[in-house]
């Protein structure tokens, strides 16, 4: 028993890489592959959160979904994955050379049929979801996008998800800068307030899980 989440030395995440979750062969190899784009490696989630974030969406028995801030694919694909064949996966993004890459993993993991790929501002593609009549119709939003749109995607995330729908919001710890006062750059600000509000906020319940940098589980009631 511990009083606090417990300190993950090198050996024990080592440990903890080799029995706490599966990754799939082709996960793996989107890692390597994402890797070779350099720095920007870092914008992919964790695998162990991957991992995470496909349980939830079997527990949900979720069948409708979005991915705000695909990159190169991953956390679209490990959802795809755990989603029954007739689930699909709204997945937005802007760049379309990170996203070609993902394309031919999906391709790889017999699992395009299942993702709609919507190249543009996120903002605007769940607007467009929301015009359309899909209020309430999805079962699991995935946030990890820009941290300035954070709450916009947030906000209409919940409009679109129906009661008992789960958000999931990357990058709220944000390498430990959200409790560092002195950060005070844009992208920090927009979390640290998107952090606060999401704990007042009583259209939801919440659990923030220290799981790769920080992710935040927002039910809607």
């Amino acid at each position: 028993m511990s009083a606090q989440t417990i300190n993950f030395t090198p050996e024990l995440y080592a440990y903890y890489q080799r029995l706490g979750f599966h990754e799939l062969p082709l996960l793996k190899t989107l890692r390597e592959e994402t890797h070779k784009l350099g720095n920007i490696y870092a914008q992919q989630i964790s695998p162990e959160q991957g991992q995470f974030m496909a349980l939830l969406v079997e527990l949900l028995g979720a069948k409708k979904t979005l991915d705000i801030g695909t990159f190169t694919g991953y956390s679209a694909l490990v959802v795809a994955l755990a989603l029954p064949l007739d689930g699909k996966v709204i997945a937005c993004d802007v760049n379309t050379e990170w996203t070609s890459i993902a394309k031919k993993f999906w391709q790889a993991g017999n699992v395009a049929n299942k993702i709609d790929l919507r190249i543009g501002p996120a903002t605007d593609t769940l607007q467009q979801l929301i015009n359309a009549g899909e209020a309430g119709s999805f079962d699991f939003a995935f946030i990890d996008a820009d941290k300035s749109g954070y709450d916009n995607y947030y906000e209409k995330s919940l409009i679109l998800l129906r009661s008992g729908g789960l958000i999931a919001i990357d990058n709220v710890l944000w390498g430990g800068d959200v409790a560092d006062l002195s950060v005070n750059d844009g992208s920090t600000k927009a979390i640290r307030a998107l952090n606060e509000k999401i704990f007042k906020d009583d259209r939801v319940k919440i659990s923030m899980i220290p799981i790769g940098d920080g992710l935040t589980l927002a039910r809607k009631k």
